[in-house]
């Protein structure tokens, strides 16, 4: 891995696909970088250790905020791919 991915690396990852131009297959197939999944995994392993920093934690909220988003956006988009 080249080094942690930061918050603002996520965020912007999600802020260069959709401002590229999405469709509903492309949202229902979007998944995020190996790199973002690392880092959430190593701060979801971090919290159920109890070795997680205040600042580790809030930012594993932030990433599950934005996970959260991306679910809604991926059930409007199957809905829409159904239709």
């Amino acid at each position: 891995m080249k080094g942690r991915m930061t918050l603002t690396q996520a965020v912007d990852e999600i802020l260069d696909f959709l401002a590229a131009g999405t469709t509903a297959e492309s949202i229902a197939n979007f998944r995020p970088s190996e790199q973002a999944q690392a880092r959430v995994r190593e701060l979801i392993d971090r919290r159920g250790e109890g070795a997680i920093t205040p600042s580790e934690n809030e930012e594993l909220e932030e990433y599950l905020r934005l996970e959260h988003l991306m679910i809604m956006a991926k059930a409007r988009a199957q809905v829409r791919l159904r239709s």
